[in-house]
Parts: structure tokens; C-alpha cells; sequence
């Protein structure tokens, strides 16, 4: 039986992001709120912007704010540095490419054709769909 991307969708609707206009200390409570160690970033036009983790926000809270949290209050996530952003992918992007990207990345951002993000797709979602069909008397 054969997927495609959208299979394994989490529409934007039940994603959590931050927007680029965010200053690192809602970016940190947002972070904090949903649980969450990495999440997307997106203008408010709705493109994907780029990733932000828990270690940017970190690095950001020493070198841009000075350990302070009132200065976190004034800095703006874009001014992080990020170590890593998620590529995202397609609606029409082939599994096998879904996958090595997965294996590089805890999700992956789904983007239409004018880069607008649809929503993610986790590993988990990913290894759950490959573990029921190795395993399925499991």
C-alpha cells in the first residue's frame, strides 16, 4: 500500500509554532506551555520561516539577553542565531525523501507551492506507520 505526504499530516490547525515577530520570551513560554524542545516559525503571511529549538533559545537567552529576562522581552526570535532550520517539504514529495529527511529531523514542516505551511510531520507519526506494518501481530 503506498502514501503520500499528507497520510502523515498534522494540519496546521493542531500545530504549535511561534511567529517570527515573537521576542525569545514568548518564544520560551511558548516552548515551555506545549512541552515541545523545537517548533516551527512562520511570518504572519502563514510561510514557513524556520525552526527554533530549545538550545537557540538558550544560546539566546546568554548572548542576546544577558541571562535577563526582561531583556528576553525586547529581543526578537529572528535575531537568533539557529543552529539547525527543519527543510520542509511538499505535498508531492516522494516517501522515500519524507523519510531521509526524517532521519535528519524530529519533524518535518509541510509547505505548499507558495511556501505556505500546512502543518508537520513527526517521526513518531513516520516510525509508528513503519512499526505496525513490520510488527502488525503486535
Amino acid at each position: 500500500m503506498s502514501h503520500n505526504v499528507l497520510f502523515f499530516l498534522t494540519p496546521k490547525a493542531m500545530c504549535q509554532f511561534v511567529y517570527d515577530d515573537f521576542t525569545v520570551r514568548q518564544a520560551l513560554e511558548k516552548m515551555e506551555s506545549s512541552g515541545y524542545t523545537a517548533l516551527p516559525i512562520l511570518n504572519k503571511r502563514g510561510e514557513y520561516r524556520g525552526t527554533l529549538s530549545e538550545g537557540d533559545v538558550l544560546w539566546a537567552m546568554k548572548n542576546l539577553c544577558n541571562m535577563d529576562l526582561r531583556m528576553a522581552e525586547t529581543r526578537r526570535i529572528m535575531e537568533i542565531s539557529r543552529r539547525r532550520d527543519n527543510i520542509p517539504v511538499r505535498v508531492t514529495t516522494s516517501m522515500r525523501d519524507l523519510v531521509e529527511r526524517a532521519v535528519a529531523q524530529n519533524f518535518v514542516p509541510v509547505v505548499d507551492d507558495k511556501d505556505t505551511f500546512i502543518g508537520l510531520i513527526t517521526r513518531k507519526a513516520i516510525i509508528s506507520y513503519c512499526r505496525e506494518r513490520l510488527f502488525p501481530e503486535d
